[in-house]
């Protein structure tokens, strides 16, 4: 340390010495400044500030070197060679360059301690080769100890420095770093200069070298402008960068034109193109639109936005908004474009355009755009005199398994549908999901209705082959209902109805079958599709009654009770056979309805009735099905006051096919609750010994059936007879249906039966409670 000292002092020129040390600050600084850039840049330009961040620093060490030598008084005059001179900037500059960039390559921690190894090791490099250019008239000698010190403490402090920067943030990163990498040049020339000598040797020759006096001017003058350049190059970038980044970083294509001539384009405009900025600078803005349009220059004179197609590199037609404006550009009129992509925009459009006229499910046509495309169908094929199918579509057991295995499943089978039926169409032909598992087909062609029927035996196949309901238990059947235009309708309503009245002749004929529409055969299923709809409302429009059948006890010709009947007064039928419209409620549902509203009708009149006769009421099979009907006529009796033991349900053996289990679970708990269960039309059923078995029924009645067969066949009469028998054995009550000649109701009352039902106990008629009060009712009834 105080030999560099007494280095400094005793061999140098203090002002030479004071200009190295700016020279140095001032190289130190920008080196910093540009290792900083470098380092929050990527890519190309990151390589391009590295290259600046060498050039500084290699200049910086090299002019505080030969300044610092310039300043050096050996006792003898020193000259400097030109090769090797030159050489030592070139050290320096390739030296730098190979510090900074493996600092900023690395991706391990001491990645720029080890770059300031490398710099310091750079710095010696530089020293030596820039000793070996000194020329004079003597023998250039070097202390081992001091050289090898050097090189060691000036590589360290550069690795520190370098370490510094990477850990250090804020100003004390700039501080710290630079401070440390002035100390690294310093510390290595000046203390390997402590151990240099300058032996005479009048022998040696003084070779062609640069005068010190104009290379201490050069080297001043060019350091200093280096330097300056560079700080100036970071003003000016940092300037420059802001604005083209606020420029770049806009969500808009913009560019620079003058003329239709480009000047300049941002980023994002590149990227809309497809192409860099050198790529279109001093193109023609023709050449990047749409030709069949107008032109974007006649465009720009109205100083408004429109809709153009940007043209890609790759030919694509990329939509966007064009807006221009008119500024002052590097001193001439230009014109400012910005142009916005609007393909996001376009795609959602056409994505909401698709939604509306399309299923979200199977992407087949909604009943809107089936409605639409219906109607050009029947124009095309009234202005072309052609015939028009239209095929209704429903699928068999879907309900079911959408119950069963789940909507997921539901709706896998649906999608599993629409591939099915798009296999089996032609291409002019439009399918429809018109709604759940409604599916519905156009078919236009001179062909019909041949061309109906091949495609319909084309989607029966293929449900057949895709859907085999006998190993998938989730396969699905479909049924298929064809209305042909003009024959069976000449508007969309019209044919629409027609096929759909096929549709349900089709289900009602086995299912999984293709029907023609038939005027004919199809006016019956359309009455019996009015009747339904009707049903539906009877209720409401106070269209249904009860009449009273009463029970009679043939030992006193005693009224025991009376028997609800239903009746359905027509506005436009009259009076309709409860044998019609009762199937016809059932198998619609409607009958649930009705039921409820017979059972509470019928327990408000029984609550009516001075004596607590019994009242019967029959209940469908399908009532049955509803999970709740045990708390549906408990609720019943609990408003309208009824006891319990006075209600008498009539089931048929037909509500014990289905569900056994939980129609059985139900009776139980109604027959504890105190309602009687009748089995009505017995004898008729399946398996009816079993069931009596099963459940001990409170009553049997025996089919009128057997009953109007008594007197001719002598089979009915050992029916009658075998049942009566079978009744007084388990001790249950057996009441005989039909009875309605003297002949019948001896027969019976010889066989042992104590009740009878019939026209000749008693017709179906009005209220007991509306014309008479209970107790001025007759209790006997005359034959």
């Amino acid at each position: 340390m105080f030999s560099v000292i007494a280095c400094i002092r005793n061999d140098h020129d203090w002002r030479l010495i004071a200009v190295a040390a700016i020279v140095c600050l001032a190289g130190s600084v920008a080196t910093m400044l540009l290792l900083m850039r470098a380092q929050r840049s990527a890519g190309s330009q990151r390589r391009h500030w590295t290259i600046a961040c060498a050039f500084a620093s290699g200049v910086g060490i090299w002019s505080t070197h030969f300044i610092a030598m310039l300043a050096y008084d050996g006792g003898i005059p020193i000259a400097y060679d030109i090769r090797g001179t030159t050489l030592s900037v070139l050290v320096a500059i390739s030296a730098s360059w190979i510090a900074f960039t493996v600092a900023l390559a690395g991706t391990f921690r001491y990645a720029f301690a080890v770059g300031g190894l490398l710099l310091g090791l750079g710095i010696a490099a530089m020293h030596f080769t820039g000793m070996r250019a000194v020329e004079t008239q003597g023998q250039v000698t070097f202390d081992f100890a001091s050289t090898v010190t050097a090189v060691i403490v000036g590589a360290l402090i550069a690795g520190v420095a370098l370490h510094m920067f990477r850990t250090l943030r804020g100003v004390r990163r700039l501080v710290v770093s630079t401070v440390l990498l002035v100390f690294a040049i310093c510390a290595m020339h000046f203390k390997s200069m402590s151990g240099v000598s300058l032996v005479p040797d009048p022998s040696v020759a003084a070779a062609d070298a640069f005068d010190p006096a104009w290379l201490a001017g050069g080297v001043i003058a060019a350091s200093t402008t280096l330097i300056l350049m560079a700080f100036g190059a970071l003003f000016l970038d940092r300037h420059l960068t802001d604005l083209r980044g606020l420029v770049n970083a806009s969500l808009e294509g913009m560019m620079i034109v003058r003329g239709d001539e480009i000047v300049d384009v941002n980023e994002r405009f590149a990227d809309l193109c497809g192409r860099t900025s050198t790529e279109l600078a001093k193109r023609n803005l023709t050449e990047l639109f749409v030709q069949d349009r107008e032109r974007p220059a006649e465009r720009r004179a109205f100083g408004g936005s429109c809709e153009l197609e940007l043209l890609h590199a790759d030919g694509r037609r990329i939509p966007v908004e064009y807006v221009c404006r008119t500024i002052e550009y590097r001193g001439r009129e230009c014109d400012v474009i910005f142009v916005r992509d609007l393909s996001q925009r376009k795609e959602a459009e056409r994505t909401i355009e698709h939604l509306a006229h399309h299923d979200a499910l199977t992407d087949l046509s909604n009943r809107s755009s089936f409605d639409r495309r219906m109607a050009q169908a029947i124009a095309v094929a009234r202005a072309r005199d052609e015939p028009l199918a239209v095929l209704c579509l429903d699928l068999d057991r879907f309900k079911a398994v959408n119950d069963i295995f789940g909507h997921c499943e539901g709706d896998r089978i649906l999608r599993k549908v629409s591939d099915i039926l798009r296999k089996a169409c032609g291409e002019g032909d439009t399918i429809a999901r018109l709604g759940g598992d409604e599916f519905a087909i156009i078919q236009p062609s001179a062909g019909q209705p041949e061309a109906a029927r091949q495609l319909s035996e084309r989607i029966l196949r293929l449900f057949a082959e895709e859907m085999d309901t006998s190993r998938d238990p989730m396969a699905v059947g479909v049924s298929i209902g064809v209305a042909i235009y003009p024959a069976d309708g000449m508007t969309a309503d019209r044919l629409c109805n027609n096929a759909d009245t096929a549709l349900y002749r089709a289900k009602r004929s086995g299912k999984g079958v293709a029907c023609f529409f038939d005027a004919e055969m199809d006016t019956a299923v359309r009455t019996r599709r009015q009747m339904e709809n009707d049903l539906r409302h009877a209720v409401v429009r106070r269209q249904l009654f009860l009449e009273y059948q009463p029970l009679v006890d043939v030992r006193d010709d005693r009224v025991v009770g009376y028997e609800a009947l239903l009746r359905w007064r027509h506005p436009d039928r009259g009076l309709v056979s409860p044998g019609v419209f009762i199937p016809i409620a059932e198998e619609s549902g409607s009958i649930i309805q009705i039921g409820e509203w017979v059972l509470e009708q019928a327990c408000l009149e029984a609550v009516r009735w001075n004596e607590p006769l019994a009242i019967s009421v029959n209940i469908s099979p399908v009532q049955f099905l509803l999970p709740n009907l045990f708390d549906q006529i408990e609720g019943i009796l609990r408003r309208t006051g009824l006891e319990p033991r006075r209600l008498e349900l009539e089931i048929t053996e037909a509500a014990l096919i289905h569900n056994r289990d939980d129609v059985l679970a139900t009776l139980v708990r109604l027959r504890l609750l105190g309602v009687r269960i009748v089995m009505d039309d017995f004898g008729t059923g399946h398996s009816s010994l079993s069931n009596l078995q099963t459940f001990p029924f409170d009553k049997l009645k025996i089919d009128c059936s057997f009953t109007a067969a008594l007197d001719k066949d002598p089979a009915a009469h050992a029916i009658i007879r075998a049942i009566i028998a079978l009744g007084q054995s388990l001790n249950l009550p057996v009441v005989t249906e039909g009875v309605e000649t003297e002949r019948q109701k001896q027969i019976i009352v010889d066989e042992g039966c104590r009740q009878i039902q019939g026209f000749l106990s008693g017709r179906p008629g009005r209220a007991p409670s509306s014309s008479h009060s209970a107790q001025d009712r007759p209790k006997r009834i005359e034959a």
